[in-house]
């Protein structure tokens, strides 16, 4: 006979636990201390099980009927409900945040192995920290939906920071589909936020272009008086055209002048990407000539008294000052701008300009396994 309120609300305790019946597996245990606790026994593959459904008078006998109704759905549908809750309890733990640090781990051994750039690992950490952490963090990472990711992105967009929100939502991305790996959750939900951010202000560094001001600089930079060291890295800019991080961190072990060519690695380069820089035949001699005072150390360019740190990222940009160009006409990054606009009204192939220039194409993948693309092409342009 099915329990009522009243008889549940009733029950007494006694020396030994006993059970009341409710019908169809619900049962109230009641324990000789006087708590009383819901149980659900069923069958799943032939074995007797016992679910617990929660104590009494937290669960309601209506509600512990409803949970009982709820089970045998399950079993209906060929699933063990000890097992669901479990997958569950599971899901509850698989946090953002801790999605996160299992990511962190692999991250970590690619910063060991040189495949990732520490800076790009602490930035990484203080973006999530800093911003989606404190309201998404503690939640578990499959039931985050894209609504939720927006809003966070939102404010870090009213507050200005256009670039930091569209890279937090890429970081973001990397842990949803760490997730995915992990089997804890089944979609990047950042990719269904394509095109809702605003996109960033492009901040252009400031470069010279016309060539009848090109040649002055150049000029310029031939009669420096200031250091050796300084006066090659100045030289060396406008025909590598390398990102001033790239050439400042430069290594001796990845130059080979028999073969006029630099690899810088994946963790130097902005992209996380292997890029190869042809050296033409005034690279080469700026680097033999280089060689004799740097050679033995780790960095064509370290610093002055400490050949274990790289120059200064100030050094190159002083420098011009020194020649007379301010930060609002040239920086070492406005070299980039320098060959990439006089190449392309000299009519090279835009693709193999855009290689050199290191800037990654929309494939991804493809990109991370051409790195030599167009590379007869660049060979001729950068002697050019």
């Amino acid at each position: 006979m099915p329990l009522t309120d009243t008889a549940v609300r009733l029950a007494k305790a006694r020396t030994i636990p006993y059970r009341l019946n409710d019908g169809r597996g619900l049962s109230l245990l009641v324990q000789p201390n006087g708590s009383k606790w819901w149980r659900f026994r069923y069958k799943f593959s032939r074995k007797e099980k016992t679910l617990s459904l929660r104590v009494y008078p937290d669960v309601s006998l209506l509600k512990a009927r409803e949970r009982r109704d709820d089970a045998r759905k399950l079993i209906a549908d060929g699933i063990d409900p000890s097992d669901a809750r479990k997958s569950k309890k599971q899901a509850a733990s698989d946090t953002f945040e801790r999605v996160w640090q299992d990511y962190l781990k692999t991250l970590h051994k690619m910063v060991a192995t040189g495949n990732r750039s520490i800076r790009t690992y602490k930035k990484a950490t203080w973006m999530l920290e800093t911003f989606i952490f404190p309201s998404l963090g503690d939640k578990p990472i499959a039931t985050i939906t894209p609504q939720m990711l927006l809003v966070e992105l939102k404010k870090i967009e009213a507050s200005g920071m256009h670039e930091t929100a569209r890279r937090t939502k890429q970081r973001c991305g990397k842990v949803f589909r760490h997730g995915i790996g992990l089997g804890v959750c089944k979609h990047d939900v950042s990719t269904d936020l394509r095109g809702l951010l605003e996109p960033p202000t492009v901040k252009h560094h400031a470069s010279i272009t016309e060539p009848r001001d090109i040649a002055p600089l150049l000029r310029a930079i031939d009669a420096y008086t200031g250091k050796l060291i300084t006066r090659i890295a100045l030289q060396l800019a406008p025909l590598l055209f390398a990102r001033p991080i790239e050439l400042r961190t430069a290594e001796w072990r990845h130059v080979d002048m028999g073969n006029g060519q630099w690899r810088i690695p994946m963790r130097i380069m902005k992209m996380g990407i292997q890029h190869l820089v042809p050296l033409s035949s005034q690279a080469l001699k700026l680097l033999y000539e280089l060689k004799p005072v740097t050679g033995e150390g780790i960095y064509l360019f370290p610093a002055l008294g400490n050949p274990q740190r790289t120059m200064s990222e100030n050094t190159i940009n002083n420098a011009l000052r020194r020649l007379g160009y301010s930060g609002d006409v040239i920086t070492g990054q406005g070299f980039r701008s320098m060959a990439s606009t006089l190449l392309n009204e000299h009519g090279w192939n835009a693709d193999a300009i855009e290689r050199q220039l290191s800037h990654l194409e929309e494939n991804e993948v493809r990109a991370a396994y051409n790195y030599a693309q167009h590379l007869y092409e660049r060979r001729l342009m950068m002697q050019a």
